[in-house]
């Protein structure tokens, strides 16, 4: 029985309540007969044209045709308050202090003839975090070698970057990321919204490591893949056919888009000449169409995006050319022009205000419903904020959100450790303003992605 779509709570459990029971729902006033698809959907059942599309991915046939050769899954820690944080300083001594930790309970229970993890080794969250992986180490004997020179950038949230201790033995599961950014190794991804999660199909490129949750559970499609160069390469390996190698000779670069995807599309537009970046952009551009999700959004719920050839190449370009424009304003979110919002400043000018005037605890909302002004601290107020700027949303909440959630002070309730996305600004980007300035400039990152978003080709397949 359907009791109405977009119902808040309180009118929801008013129709459960009107009917008492099952009993006062009779044929007259709407059961409904639910017969399964061929895939086992009850609700929400797939769009079986979707089917015909190429796959993105697929790890469980691999003799599928895809159009990407690998993937990841986004980077997992399983103890993101010790392996990540605003500062770097910060971040090198929780490390050193969860390492120095784990190697003096393994110098200590080697004294014991017989001993007992649960018992004998401390469990105490607020100094050490243990996962199965690392238990597994332990269990091993095997030490942690703090290496300070692995440090990285990730992208943590949308819009939101943050220093990343790399390290196969602290990091949970690395996943495909060797091949993706290894070393000092430039990439693009893009970050899908995974399976079994309640969020909304979204996506975002971006140019640093993503973290599982920059979108649920995110599934990540990288530009290129690395491998290790090697003299003993034959001409019928995997990278026989290589791009290029890297500046050092250690790696060996090859577009992550297939062969075999490259001619899917060089076939549907024959008289075009296509290349993989090409196809890569225009990815980018399809996931973000609102006649694509809207038509498909029951798979993409349950699978993995299909990449349909639209029919006419002047939309294959049209979608492509938009990838890379959403691609500009998503990958220099932190460079664009800021939003020129009006601030007040408590009758003082922007030059007038110290370093201390511009750190942030917490943004809000004066009230719940008033988005068009944003109290950035007690010195500082954004108003005039334009209201269609909330339209661009990327893993559940708009990009706006994501900001004011991030710029801010957090205490991990386990560890104690503090993260201060004001150390990101003065440590690392040099600048106390920096989180206000994000803020304005996310406002253009918004405006400019929902004005492309709105201008792109009507899906025609």
């Amino acid at each position: 029985h359907d009791i109405g779509d977009y119902l808040s709570r309180e009118e929801k459990l008013e129709k459960i309540s009107d009917l008492a029971s099952i009993n006062g729902i009779t044929a007259i006033n709407g059961w409904t007969t639910i017969t399964p698809d061929a895939h086992n959907d009850w609700l929400n059942q797939r769009d079986d044209s979707f089917s015909e599309f190429i796959e993105m991915g697929n790890k469980k046939n691999k003799e599928a045709t895809t159009l990407f050769q690998n993937y990841s899954h986004g980077l997992k820690t399983n103890r993101d308050a010790w392996t990540y944080n605003n500062s770097l300083k910060k971040l090198n001594v929780n490390i050193e202090s969860l390492i120095n930790i784990y190697n003096r309970e393994l110098s200590k229970i080697k004294q014991l003839s017989n001993w007992d993890f649960d018992k004998d080794v401390v469990q105490d969250s607020k100094y050490i975090s243990w996962t199965r992986a690392l238990k597994n180490d332990f269990l091993k004997e095997k030490p942690i070698n703090n290496n300070v020179t692995q440090h990285k950038v990730a992208s943590y949230r949308p819009y939101t970057k943050q220093w990343l201790y790399y390290n196969p033995q602290l990091n949970e599961l690395l996943g495909q990321f060797p091949r993706i950014f290894p070393k000092n190794e430039s990439n693009l991804t893009i970050s899908l919204v995974g399976l079994g999660t309640p969020k909304e199909f979204s996506c975002l490129i971006t140019n640093t490591i993503p973290d599982v949750q920059i979108l649920a559970n995110a599934q990540c499609f990288p530009l290129y893949l690395y491998e290790e160069t090697s003299t003993e390469n034959k001409a019928d390996d995997l990278f026989s056919h290589a791009e290029t190698n890297t500046a050092d000779g250690q790696y060996t670069r090859k577009d992550a888009i297939s062969d075999e995807g490259l001619k899917h599309f060089q076939d549907a537009y024959p008289t075009e000449t296509i290349s993989k970046e090409d196809i890569f952009y225009y990815v980018y551009g399809l996931l973000h169409s609102e006649d694509y999700r809207t038509r498909y959004a029951d798979n993409l719920t349950k699978e993995l995006p299909r990449i349909p050839c639209v029919k006419k190449a002047d939309d294959f370009w049209a979608f492509s050319k938009a990838g890379r424009d959403l691609a500009h304003w998503h990958l220099n979110y932190e460079t664009v022009e800021p939003y020129k919002a009006k601030l007040d400043l408590g009758g003082k000018s922007l030059k007038q205000l110290e370093d201390k005037d511009f750190y942030v605890t917490k943004m809000k909302f004066p009230k719940k419903d008033q988005k068009d002004t944003v109290v950035y601290n007690n010195s500082i107020t954004i108003r005039e904020i334009p209201l269609e700027a909330y339209d661009y949303v990327v893993n559940g909440k708009s990009a706006l959100e994501w900001v004011m959630e991030r710029q801010g002070v957090s205490t991990h309730k386990d560890s104690g450790i503090v993260n201060d996305a004001n150390d990101w600004a003065i440590e690392t980007m040099g600048d106390a303003r920096y989180p206000l300035d994000l803020f304005l400039r996310v406002i253009t990152v918004s405006l400019e992605t929902m004005k492309i978003v709105r201008s792109l080709p009507k899906l025609d397949i």
